[in-house]
């Protein structure tokens, strides 16, 4: 709708959550509640949004900067704090200044959202702006029935009887009534308020300039804006929703819960339409913000968080779990590898029980084995770290080789310092790569062998204790023990048997 302006209301505590935090910035799919609001608004205002913050007001304010941060799409967004809370009334009240300033046109009509209402479809609020306008009604109310609707405002509509208990009939909306403040028979209606609204412009601050806080709690309902509309003889309509769940706000533990449900089936029935192949869709753990290619095949149990990005035909067996990763085409990432904030580039292959801390680069066709840990390192085009290996702040060149137990000792105590390895590099087993150091292009460094300087070009490294053969020690040592001899605590007469045993010579 043009020139519509939209609150959001995030402002409140949520007690009913028994939690120190508050309420919209509890997760669901990986996103705070929050998120979900904000980006419904920015898609449907034609004019600007507002934020109304409160409750841990820094907090909801850094979540609300940062989703914005780089997008230049969709209406302005301004954040604005009830410093009191004074009820929905009042906080809808401190957007004001976003929208009647002086400077330009004031919004035709204005949307009220709610930030604990992640279900709510963009279809179903376009819906609900057609009823408005259709209607010609001053406010227009999104509205659910309920088998159980206790702790919601009741929803009182005109009809022959006066308040209704069964569905909704076509007749215009009395008022609202909070549950704490109903009667008996008010609490009898099945018909709740959502708390999503569409009100004409010239009307929304006029009213709220005038609510007064007639009710239990001392607070300024948005809700008394529907009586008042009624006794200047304004039309109130009210639309009600065909999925009631879709509407309800998120209160309680188990809410979150349920909604969490809810998205994340919403989110895996997206990427199966979009051509992804799931397993066991059921198992298959997707955050809001992960983007998936086509023909990629995703095993059961595997999770993907953050802002991962996952290319084309890859294949991400079970038990992996992914946060903030960005893989390309053809590759095959094996069982049980946690990775996180790594990129894994087109045909490279990686696993299983590999471990990928943040940054980490692993180039095309290079191959990350299993029980291999990796932590700022670039590990280049078509290298190998097959095996029980720890290569931590490296940069390792085209197809070398790691042997298995090779380890980057990077850290002093004090400082990290790196490894740099020339392409085509071949490290023998059970290495260490003492840093900082560099090792020169076409290096064989032998096994067991202990790296302190730098190597240059085509060099063959061996640093490690000569091996000493003593013919027939064993036997003799087997010869000892049968008599009787314990090992390690030899009788003064087999004295000479002791020093063959220990490889010394007796002093003269």
């Amino acid at each position: 709708m043009a020139r519509l302006g939209v609150v959001v209301m995030a402002a409140g505590r949520g007690t009913r959550m028994r939690s120190k935090q508050a309420k919209v910035l509890h997760r669901i799919a990986g996103r705070p509640m929050i998120r979900y609001a904000l980006d419904l608004a920015r898609r449907l205002a034609g004019h600007s949004v507002a934020v109304v913050v409160g409750h841990q007001a820094d907090q909801v304010r850094e979540v609300v900067e940062s989703a914005l941060a780089g997008q230049r799409d969709g209406a302005p967004v301004h954040i604005v704090e009830q410093k009191q809370q004074l009820g929905t009334g009042h906080a809808v009240l401190q957007a004001r200044p976003v929208f009647v300033s002086g400077r330009g046109k004031e919004p035709a009509a204005y949307l009220i959202l709610n930030g604990d209402t992640p279900l709510l479809q963009e279809a179903t609020v376009q819906e609900l702006l057609r009823v408005h306008r259709s209607s010609g009604a001053t406010v227009t109310m999104l509205t659910a029935m309920l088998e159980d609707p206790s702790g919601y405002g009741r929803v009182v509509r005109r009809t022959a009887g006066g308040a209704q208990s069964g569905a909704p009939a076509s007749a215009d909306v009395l008022k609202i009534v909070e549950h704490r403040d109903a009667t008996p028979e008010e609490r009898a209606i099945r018909e709740i308020n959502v708390g999503t609204y569409v009100v004409d412009g010239g009307f929304l601050f006029a009213a709220l300039e005038k609510v007064e806080p007639h009710n239990a709690q001392g607070e300024y309902y948005l809700t008394d804006i529907v009586d008042m509309a009624v006794k200047q003889g304004q039309r109130v309509s009210a639309m009600p929703l065909s999925d009631p769940d879709e509407g309800l706000g998120v209160n309680t533990r188990q809410q979150l819960a349920e909604a969490e449900a809810v998205i994340r089936q919403q989110i895996r029935g997206r990427w199966l339409e979009a051509g992804v192949t799931m397993v066991d869709p059921s198992s298959t753990w997707i955050e809001a913000d992960v983007a998936i290619g086509k023909d990629t095949i995703l095993y059961p149990n595997v999770t993907l968080e953050g802002r991962t990005v996952i290319g084309e035909d890859t294949t991400v067996y079970s038990g992996v779990r992914m946060t903030d990763c960005v893989v390309g085409n053809r590759v095959e990432i094996l069982d049980h590898c946690v990775l996180r904030e790594a990129q894994i580039d087109d045909e490279a292959h990686i696993g299983p029980f590999v471990h990928l801390r943040p940054g980490v680069l692993v180039r095309k066709n290079a191959k990350v084995g299993n029980f291999v840990e990796m932590k700022k390192t670039d590990l280049g085009e078509g290298a190998k770290a097959n095996h029980l290996s720890y290569l931590g702040d490296a940069t390792i060149g085209k197809g070398v080789n790691i042997g298995a137990g090779t380890i980057t000792c990077n850290y002093d105590g004090t400082n990290k310092h790196r490894t740099v390895i020339g392409d085509h590099v071949f490290i023998g087993s059970d290495t260490q790569l003492v840093a900082p150091v560099t090792i020169g292009a076409g290096t064989v460094i032998a096994a067991g062998t202990t790296v302190t300087q730098d190597v240059p070009s085509d060099s063959l490294v061996i640093a490690r204790v000569p091996q000493v053969n003593r013919a027939g020690w064993a036997a003799k040592r087997r010869a000892l023990l049968s008599n009787g001899v314990p090992a390690g605590d030899t009788p003064s007469k087999s004295r000479k048997a002791s020093t063959a045993l220990s490889g010394k010579k007796k002093k003269r």
